[in-house]
């Protein structure tokens, strides 16, 4: 008979896997182009016709060998009826409501479906850059296109939803297609945009809206069009601005558009106001102002426009147009995904209406719990709020030098493993709060209810060769302290008792994040896969693969970049801070006014990680014995007997990897070698108080640590 051990390693290993289905709407669109019902698929599949609703609502997901059944006729209905040439799904019913959790009293609020998304176009592998042509005389205002491009998905926006426009007047876009752009001034520049350049990109849900075109331009554009070359004289590069005074400012003013309250920066958005349902909106970057962040875009700023706008293309059709850094995009992907609103018809007069869009945060910004805020919030400050907060955080921690074991510091190696887009694996069926938070005192805990639970942890007593998964530190809490539920719910899996004194706690709930994950592990994966990293690669090659990836292709491996700190970035947004030395404790600030300041959603995908990653920790210790020196957000380090992670990862008989523990793979939460270092070189970062996984990749590791 199997042990409880054996079982929990297995499901853990399926919990990994996650099922390679299209969408939930995507699903209900394929059945219905097939002219098949509901309850007859329930038959074939040998389940119920509400299971198949779920399927295609987002609230169940089928489990094997139900799940590659289903898989398999999503496959070849897919082959039958692709997305271009068939009707558009029909809207998904709402699901039945959930029953009502324990800890409430008051009624639960219904699981959403998933957004509907539509697909993205394939995106160009490696097009040839065009040779940048001399601009022709030409007095026609609309477009010389000179190079063709590939047909377009939507005939509003045939030349794609970018373009990177160079000082002699061609504006590059994707697939190789150059515009003759004739502006010399920003105004002109936008209006060209709007009426003659034919860019844009369609919605991503229905009731979504479409992308804004966008206009990078190069140091040469953006001197021809009156802006300085670069602007100097502020700190932070988010604090660039052109002054109020500046002629280009009173130019755009002059002509009756508008800046957003951000300014005319390194991303300037000019707009005016939407006449019906025609909007008229130009995103502008600067790429000599740093539109492009060298840690998020790596090389892309140096690079001919060509190939910049080979670079943003292929991130526009596989996750969004940017609209700023990546940490922007991201947060402005979720809305995207999950519209605030959605035209609702009024009974009584019979008129469309704008109307809460099920699923979404709403239009209105939501004040947190007290222990879910930042202490400068206003909540805190003027509610004299003394009793803690939430200190959900990714891994920092180091294992006491005096655990190490002779046999370990004889090993020679320190190997560091690194899990693929641990956050983007953790917001995977990640259920959160979409509705304010209500106080509760002395709650029975329940795992299935997002929230913030005041408990007493310490009596949990671990292997201390082992960080706590409780605090980032990995420190054994001292008392009680505020958790998000995932952290409550795994010292309960572990086996402890739990016993909240308080909880904050929401009614409704949802999986917010869905869409927005199975965007970007699409992007991810596609984009891994076009680098020549792909699923069907065994661990030797994963390995080799790995390690040439980013010289394959230098423009897809800053697409790559840009993909992660999308992820890391939008969920760090969550809770954005307040800027600037004027700041006052108690005072608000502008992220604030945001339907997604939700640091409580952020504590939901960071408790979620750091809980996934203990418990592959101690399988780890279970199946192998081996403990790590140390750990830090998603990168951990290992004593090794070889340089390569094979030499300790625990494999099966067959040669395939045990579940339960780390496994390497191209997929998010599946990890990737990070670095390889002398195990005498760990000890000795160790010894000086160092974290070993900070500098497992090597040529940092004298600097102070946190510089």
């Amino acid at each position: 008979m199997a042990s409880e051990e054996e079982l929990f390693a297995n499901i853990d290993a399926l919990l990994e896997e996650e099922p390679q289905l299209p969408p939930p709407a995507e699903r209900a669109r394929l059945r219905e182009a097939a002219g098949i019902t509901q309850v007859r698929l329930a038959a074939a599949l040998k389940t119920s016709t509400q299971s198949v609703k779920n399927y295609e609502n987002g609230r169940s997901e089928p489990k094997s060998p139900r799940l590659e059944a289903y898989q398999r006729l999503l496959n070849g209905w897919a082959a039958k009826y692709p997305v271009h040439g068939t009707p558009a799904a029909a809207p998904v019913p709402a699901a039945a409501p959930q029953p009502v959790p324990e800890t409430f009293t008051g009624p639960a609020a219904p699981e959403v479906p998933a957004a509907e998304t539509v697909a993205p176009a394939e995106a160009p592998t490696a097009p040839v850059a065009p040779e940048r042509p001399a601009r022709p005389a030409t007095s026609s205002r609309r477009p010389a296109v000179k190079k063709a491009a590939k047909p377009a998905t939507d005939p509003r926006f045939p030349h794609g939803p970018l373009a990177v426009l160079d000082g002699d007047g061609s504006a590059y876009g994707v697939d190789g297609i150059v515009l003759d752009c004739p502006a010399t001034t920003v105004t002109h520049l936008v209006e060209w945009t709007l009426k003659e350049s034919g860019l844009g990109a369609p919605k991503l849900h229905r009731n979504g809206k479409d992308s804004d075109p966008l206009i990078v331009l190069t140091a040469s554009a953006a001197v021809k069009l009156g802006l300085p070359e670069r602007l100097e004289g502020h700190e932070q590069r988010r604090s660039l601005r052109l002054p109020e005074d500046h002629p280009v400012i009173k130019q755009v003013t002059k002509a009756k558009w508008q800046l957003t309250q951000r300014g005319f920066g390194p991303w300037a958005r000019i707009y005016r106001k939407a006449t019906g349902n025609q909007r008229q909106c130009v995103q502008l970057a600067v790429l000599s102002w740093n539109a492009l962040d060298e840690r998020s875009w790596p090389g892309v700023s140096e690079m001919e426009p060509a190939d910049v706008a080979r670079v943003l293309g292929i991130y526009a059709q596989r996750v969004i147009t940017p609209r700023g850094s990546t940490a922007v995009s991201g947060l402005e992907l979720m809305t995207a995904l999950r519209p605030p609103t959605r035209a609702v018809q009024d009974k009584e007069t019979g008129n469309w209406v704008s109307g809460h869009n099920p699923g979404s945060l709403g239009t209105d910004p939501m004040d947190p719990a007290p222990p879910e805020a930042r202490p400068e919030h206003p909540v805190v400050v003027h509610s004299g709020w003394t009793g803690g907060f939430l200190n959900e955080e990714a891994y920092q921690w180091v294992r006491d030098v005096s655990l190490l074991s002779d046999e370990e510091c004889l090993r020679p190696w320190a190997v560091g493993l690194d899990l693929n887009t641990a956050f983007l694996a953790a917001a995977a069926r990640l259920t959160v709060g979409l509705s304010a938070p209500d106080h509760f005192h002395a709650p029975t805990f329940n795992p299935k209810i997002p929230g913030s639970w005041l408990v007493d942890l310490s009596h949990v007593e671990l292997d201390p060769r082992l960080p706590s998964p409780f605090t980032p530190t990995g420190e054994r809490p001292t008392g009680p302290a505020w958790y998000q539920t995932h952290t409550v719910a795994y010292a309960q899996e572990l086996g402890y008792n739990v016993a909240p004194i308080e909880a904050y706690l929401r009614r409704e709930t949802g999986a917010y994040l869905d869409p927005w994950h199975d965007r970007l592990k699409n992007a991810y994966v596609d984009t891994l896969a076009d680098l020549g990293v792909t699923k069907d690669l065994t661990d030797t090659e994963f390995l080799a693969a790995m390690e040439q990836h980013k010289q394959a292709d230098p423009a897809l491996a800053a697409v790559l970049a840009a993909i992660k700190g999308t992820v890391k970035g939008g969920i760090g947004k969550l809770r954005e801070g307040p800027q600037g030395k004027q700041y006052r404790d108690g005072e608000t600030w502008p992220a604030l006014q945001r339907p997604t300041w939700r640091p409580d959603i952020r504590a939901a995908v960071i408790s979620k990680a750091r809980v996934n990653m203990h418990r592959k920790l101690s399988n780890m210790a279970k199946m192998t014995g081996l403990y790590p020196l140390a750990v830090l957000s998603d990168c951990v380090v290992y004593p090794s007997p070889g340089a390569s992670p094979m030499d300790f990862l625990p494999y099966a008989t067959s040669g395939k990897p045990q579940p339960g523990g780390f496994r390497l793979g191209p997929t998010p939460g599946l990890a990737k070698l990070e670095g390889v270092q002398e195990m005498a070189w760990a000890v000795d970062l160790m010894e000086k108080g160092l974290n070993p996984a900070r500098h497992i990749k090597g040529g940092d590791a004298v600097l102070e640590e946190g510089k």
